[in-house]
């Protein structure tokens, strides 16, 4: 099996896995116990806290441990959008964001009047600074917009939308769940961060929150004082010692694992060129994670596709994991100006650092013959 759809999920880092077996087997305690078998628990829940603060530049109490990524999402957007309700109740984000983020908005338009403003996209999929400080009203307490997306890789200006966030005293937000281990962040730009530890080698059911010292956010969960009275339930102690372990690995190799997938993306790009002249690639090289490639075939059927990269031993996807079963074109893909048919389409490659040369060979020699058998049946 080729494995090509690493910004759904990743497999476990063995030296995670080592590091949770204990709290799997022996160390069961429940973290908020008094007794020793909790106190080892919590022990090591305020080290892992200590470890992702120090990869992040943040101080440990800045860190909140989620059930993952998309509840890191909705306590940051939700939870900051309902805490500073008093100053205002106008929200800005992207019209590529991921659901976890967009649904979070629907909600609070939807259901708790809240005014939320999408920001258009242009064709590479970026958001302009100027857009932001256009939207930015009196009213608007907080700005969301993720910093890489995870259907095209497309990185946004992260950096010049957290100047103007500060300088007009908005709140800024940032899905980083795609680009944390592949791109560098400075917490400073934000004050608050989403993080997932599946989608750097760390096990699903754990992520994190980031959130600056001196705000608070309404709890989405209520039951216990967990997470200093921020996120109620008892802490996933394994979880979330993998994911510390996960992002110190992925933290150590960012930099050269960057360079070396680019180069792979790009070989594959042009071995899927020369299979299909007609290609089209989504997002550019430019301003992009260097593993995501997302290409669409004119004239064929997606999920065809899909299928057939399957039985030729290729796992690729057609866009967001989260989407299972859906017939819709990406939302992603719309707002970027791509007609539906095309939309429809496209195949999305993601790299990791289990992915070598042989294997992007490997694949560009199996296309051709997939490419053939879709346009005779398509014919």
């Amino acid at each position: 099996m080729i494995y090509l759809d690493y910004n759904a999920t990743t497999p476990l880092a063995p030296e995670a896995f080592a590091e949770m077996r204990p709290f799997l087997e022996r160390h069961f305690g429940n973290p908020s116990s008094i007794h020793a078998a909790g106190r080892e628990a919590r022990a090591a829940i305020d080290d892992a806290r200590d470890r992702l603060a120090r990869l992040l530049g943040a101080k440990p109490h800045e860190i909140i441990f989620t059930g993952g990524g998309t509840e890191a999402d909705n306590l940051a957007v939700i939870g900051l959008a309902r805490a500073n309700a008093s100053r205002g109740k106008h929200v800005i984000t992207c019209a590529t964001e991921h659901h976890a983020v967009l649904h979070a908005c629907e909600h609070l338009q939807k259901k708790e009047g809240f005014r939320v403003t999408w920001l258009p996209v242009d064709a590479h999929g970026r958001v302009h600074a100027g857009q932001v400080a256009e939207a930015i009203t009196p009213e608007t307490t907080l700005v969301s917009i993720m910093s890489a997306n995870n259907e095209t890789g497309t990185l946004q200006p992260t950096h010049e939308i957290s100047a103007l966030c500060r300088a007009r005293g908005v709140l800024f937000h940032s899905d980083a769940i795609q680009s944390f281990g592949k791109e560098a962040l400075a917490t400073p730009d934000f004050d608050a961060l989403s993080l997932a530890a599946h989608k750097f080698h760390g096990p699903k059911g754990a992520g994190a929150l980031y959130l600056r010292t001196g705000l608070t956010v309404e709890r989405l969960q209520h039951g216990g004082s967990h997470e200093n009275d921020r996120r109620a339930g008892t802490e996933n102690t394994a979880a979330i010692v993998g994911m510390a372990c996960a992002a110190e690995l992925a933290g150590a190799a960012m930099e050269s694992e960057s360079a070396r997938q680019a180069l792979l993306r790009e070989r594959l790009w042009q071995g899927i060129r020369e299979a299909f002249p007609a290609a089209v690639r989504n997002g550019g090289p430019e301003h992009c994670l260097a593993n995501t490639l997302n290409v669409s075939f004119p004239g064929l059927d997606g999920e065809s596709l899909l299928i057939n990269l399957d039985l030729a031993g290729i796992c690729a996807s057609s866009g967001s994991a989260c989407m299972v079963g859906s017939i819709m074109p990406s939302h992603v893909l719309l707002a970027m100006g791509v007609a539906p048919e095309l939309a429809r389409a496209t195949v999305r490659f993601s790299l990791g650092k289990e992915t070598t040369t042989t294997e992007i060979t490997t694949t560009i020699a199996r296309l051709p013959a997939i490419f053939s058998r879709l346009q005779i049946a398509h014919a």
